[in-house]
């Protein structure tokens, strides 16, 4: 009989759905729900925890895309080299607990939460676990094509029917179509900050903040706003804002609305340009 796909069990999975738990959380204001899955993130995902450790695995693996195949194979099988050196039992404890954790402080429906690349994690799951020497080459080859662009690696684990309405029904109807694709990486960014260095966030919020200060500087010179003073001052006060928070050291929840806001902002400006 084939062996089912336990997300419970996938590190990567649980982090996934902890992420757009507090991403809901933070849409909807609920701070202290917030404050529970931060808490859940810090207590298990980092430090020398195995659970951290294992994350890191998977991430090399489905956060690498558009590399040359040489390099895909190498990370492969520097990750294969770690996922040996991470104690299965030590490990399979750690996830019981953190599962116990979600299931008290927060709900076992967080376990429901959809999560756009589960098929990709289910895939790389599938090749650390089975005992298979063929199917594991096999695996490492497609998950290399798609680590180099040649196959999408999220249509490697076939993915029934019944599984995804489960994990569409709460996250895609009531988060994921209402916000911006620049809306959903900022914060995904901003929630992977809890468990790791942050070094990667200040990079990716500079180079954000960047675009959206240029933008808002095109902007000035559009038509519906160029000829609306009032629109001019309040575009240049945005911009003096943008040029203040690339200067803080920190993302916090008011530098996140604030910058959430401006992209809305400057979608809706150039939305208009569009349409006049």
């Amino acid at each position: 009989m084939k062996n089912r796909h336990n997300k419970k069990r996938n590190t990567a999975f649980v982090f996934e759905a902890l992420s757009r738990e507090a991403t809901v959380a933070i849409i909807k204001g609920d701070q202290e729900r917030k404050q529970k899955v931060v808490s859940i993130v810090r207590k298990h995902f980092t430090g020398d925890s195995l659970l951290k450790k294992d994350l890191e695995c998977y991430r090399s693996l489905y956060e690498n895309q558009n590399l040359d195949e040489t390099t895909s194979k190498k990370i492969v099988e520097a990750v294969m080299a770690a996922k040996r050196l991470i104690d299965p039992d030590g490990l399979f404890k750690q996830q019981t607990e953190v599962i116990n954790d979600i299931n008290k402080e927060l709900s076992p429906a967080t376990f429901n939460n959809f999560v756009p690349n589960y098929k990709s994690l289910a895939t790389i799951a599938k090749m650390f676990n089975t005992n298979s020497p063929k199917q594991k080459v096999m695996l490492e080859s497609k998950i290399i094509d798609g680590m180099v662009g040649a196959v999408d690696v999220s249509a490697l684990e076939p993915m029934d029917s019944l599984t995804f309405r489960t994990f569409t029904k709460k996250f895609n109807q009531k988060y994921d179509d209402s916000l911006l694709q620049e809306q959903k990486d900022l914060l995904n960014h901003y929630i992977s900050s809890f468990s790791h260095d942050d070094l990667e966030t200040k990079i990716y919020l500079n180079r954000e903040l960047s675009r959206l200060k240029q933008s808002l500087l095109e902007a000035v010179d559009t038509e519906h706003i160029a000829n609306d003073s009032e629109m001019v001052q309040k575009t240049n006060a945005v911009r003096e804002r943008l040029e203040s928070l690339s200067k803080e050291t920190i993302l916090n929840e008011s530098t996140l609305l604030t910058i959430m806001r401006t992209q809305e902002l400057v979608k809706e400006i150039y939305d208009d340009a569009s349409n006049s």
